[in-house]
């Protein structure tokens, strides 16, 4: 990868949150994958393949991009009620941040990611592995357990449909190669 500061958002790469359902009414729900449409991140990277990186997203941004299982298929309607649910009774509009405390690679393959994770008003530690392609092309899926955060997770239908505590995060994006 190239020595520097790269800023890559929705315009070179998705970022994404998967949601799994669970509870008894699991079988009228769905399995989401939800977009995060604002967001951006920055990745610095200096001599010898040290890198930093920090990254924000609006978390008022998220959109259902697809709905697994469930009776019936997603409606537009229920994309929206979704969104609604997850601003107001989820995340709140409470800001999302991800800022690296060491990350350690050897300039492609996995680098190894240690950081702090802010979002619901409360920050945690994570660490996780991102692929890093010898083009620049970087992936990377990191599980977090909303309640570690304060996050309630969504339930429906008196409690009998839920949405499984951890989530996914998904990035896929690229940087400029070296």
């Amino acid at each position: 990868m190239k020595n520097g500061t790269h800023n890559i958002g929705p315009d070179n790469g998705t970022l994404q949150v998967k949601t799994y359902r669970a509870g008894m009414a699991q079988k009228a729900g769905h399995d989401l994958v939800v977009d995060v449409t604002s967001w951006k991140a920055m990745v610095t990277v200096e001599e010898g393949s040290k890198f930093t990186v920090e990254l924000s997203a609006d978390p008022r941004s998220l959109r259902v991009r697809d709905g697994q299982g469930g009776m019936k298929p997603l409606t537009d309607k229920d994309r929206a009620d979704i969104h609604k649910s997850i601003d107001e009774k989820v995340l709140k509009g409470k800001a999302i941040s991800f800022r690296s405390t060491s990350v350690s690679s050897n300039g492609t393959g996995p680098a190894s990611v240690v950081g702090e994770v802010s979002m619901g008003g409360n920050t945690r530690p994570v660490s996780f592995e991102v692929e890093v392609a010898p083009d620049g092309h970087v992936n990377g899926t990191v599980s977090l357990t909303q309640s570690e955060w304060g996050i309630k997770p969504y339930s429906g239908i008196m409690g009998a449909l839920k949405v499984q505590d951890e989530v996914e995060v998904v990035l896929d994006a690229r940087l400029p190669a070296a």
